[in-house]
């Protein structure tokens, strides 16, 4: 073990953050832009679904616990249902999985992470532009499942049935159970194969991959940085207005 844990150290030394730089008109990674003529041609089957967030806005849900995550998920997924989180519980969750993540570019520290987070200089672009994106979609897709993180932690019973209903399943009370128990954040955190602890270029001494999974977890780590620009305003105003409009026509309809 001792000789493991030593080359799991020289792996990391050696290995380089990547750079960020424009694609397309958004922040990226060419971790990502590599394989880009395979997701331009990716053909899709009339039953796929898309599963899209912006980075570190919710968990998936998946039961199969013998296959990594990662490799049971990938990260190109056609029904869409997409989960939307917090700016500013978002931004905390991008912060650290940055710092632990050496695939990931240098996130520097709070202050400078922060304003770069709110100037869309992120891997994968502005938080604004990608759930404000989704939304003005969902306003024009039948076959579109908009959800929030808030959401599932207030209510997981609710927003699963919703979810169930939108995919067309009618899952038993026992299968509903077994899938809310194997989902559950502390399960999640202790499972191996979705903890991302078998990959060596996360660093989980520095922060674990998976840290608290609550709701407001900003408002215990965040300074006045947080408080005081108008662009997290505005990201936060929007938030509160999509949620208090999907929670309006839910009850309407």
């Amino acid at each position: 073990m001792p000789q493991l844990d030593k080359n799991l150290t020289t792996l990391m030394e050696v290995l380089h953050r990547p750079q960020l730089f424009d694609f397309h008109g958004v922040s990226m990674t060419n971790a990502f832009t590599d394989n880009w003529d395979n997701v331009q041609n990716f053909k899709a089957r009339p039953d796929d679904i898309l599963i899209a967030t912006y980075p570190k806005a919710g968990l998936l849900v998946n039961r199969q616990t013998s296959i990594p995550l990662y490799d049971r998920v990938p990260f190109l997924e056609l029904y869409v249902v997409y989960v939307a989180r917090n700016a500013k519980d978002n931004a905390v969750s991008y912060f650290h999985f940055e710092r632990m993540n050496g695939g990931m570019p240098e996130p520097g520290d709070w202050s400078t992470f922060l304003q770069d987070f709110m100037a869309g200089k992120k891997v994968f672009g502005s938080w604004y532009d990608h759930v404000n994106g989704w939304w003005e979609k969902k306003q024009t897709h039948s076959n579109f499942h908009y959800m929030f993180y808030e959401d599932l932690i207030e209510d997981y019973e609710k927003e699963i049935d919703r979810l169930c209903s939108f995919l067309g399943l009618s899952p038993s009370v026992e299968e509903k159970e077994r899938v809310r128990a194997s989902v559950t954040f502390d399960s999640m955190k202790q499972n191996k194969m979705t903890n991302y602890s078998t990959v060596p270029v996360m660093n989980q001494e520095v922060s674990p991959f998976m840290r608290k999974g609550t709701t407001s977890c900003w408002a215990t780590f965040v300074s006045q940085y947080l408080l005081s620009p108008v662009v997290l305003i505005k990201y936060t105003f929007f938030y509160t207005l999509s949620r208090l409009a999907a929670f309006v026509i839910r009850t309407v309809i």
